[in-house]
């Protein structure tokens, strides 16, 4: 049983090498893996022909954002199983035979992280096995992921990765493209699915690793830009939904029941 694994890339090519890498390499069986290029086609070349036959590439030739580059990838899936990644994401061992193993139709699935700093989130692992990668150590991260996985699903509600079903993507209409970045789209998308009654699980089977916003050094005109695009997000969340975004898709909806 397949899986499409679906990754956006902008412009972090060192990342994305690490990101496929680490998916072709651990897949227990031949997966459909797409990665969607969201301009700066040539800047990723090198990385994407040393994959060229084990990938297969959609090419946005202008950068249309995240949500763009997810839908089209999701839309050109092989399989219902779907696996939304990040680039800075780095897969685990066994990751496709463990993800099948909690596979549940009504669900998004998300298989826990481990990241090198503490975030909001509270679910996930923190241990600092690099930040980025220039100084991420693999040989320690396969050890320490096989060390912590445990046969263990809870309604936690939902990050990045996202496992499900590409049918149920569809039916809540995937990531809202009308966002003017990718700030909290994905808890748009993730309280559109626990409104459609779909269950919002966490994974601990399977820990990917997750290198935290790398990014690219930023002029002061684009850190601008980029202020106003995430206020711009949040406004429009709020208009959509008429509640604030919040980190946890439970959350939301029980603030739309107020």
């Amino acid at each position: 049983m397949s899986i499409s694994v679906i990754i956006p890339t902008y412009k972090e090519p060192e990342a994305l090498d690490i990101c496929l890498n680490s998916a072709i390499v651990n897949q227990r069986t031949d997966n459909q893996i797409i990665v969607v290029v969201d301009g700066f086609y040539e800047l990723n070349r090198e990385v994407l022909e040393k994959y060229s036959n084990s990938i297969e590439v959609l090419n946005l030739e202008e950068n249309a954002g995240l949500q763009k580059a997810t839908n089209l990838g999701v839309y050109n899936a092989r399989y219902d199983k779907i696996l939304i990644v990040n680039d800075d994401n780095v897969f685990p061992k066994d990751w496709d035979e463990k993800l099948l193993e909690v596979w549940q139709e009504g669900a998004v699935i998300t298989p826990n992280q481990i990241e090198p700093i503490p975030s909001m989130f509270r679910q996930f692992n923190i241990k600092n096995l690099g930040r980025d990668p220039l100084t991420f150590d693999l040989e320690a991260y396969m050890t320490y992921a096989e060390e912590i996985s445990v046969d263990r699903v809870e309604e936690t509600g939902s990050t990045l990765p996202i496992f499900m079903s590409k049918k149920n993507y569809l039916t809540v209409g995937g990531w809202d493209e009308a966002y003017p970045g990718a700030w909290v789209v994905d808890w748009d998308f993730f309280l559109k699915c626990e409104l459609a009654g779909f269950k919002m699980l966490r994974s601990y089977n399977c820990h990917f690793y997750h290198f935290v916003s790398i990014g690219t050094e930023a002029t002061p005109e684009e850190r601008q830009l980029k202020a106003t695009k995430e206020r711009e997000c949040h406004l429009y969340f709020n208009y959509k939904w008429g509640v604030p975004a919040q980190h946890n898709p439970v959350n939301n909806s029980k603030a739309l029941e107020a």
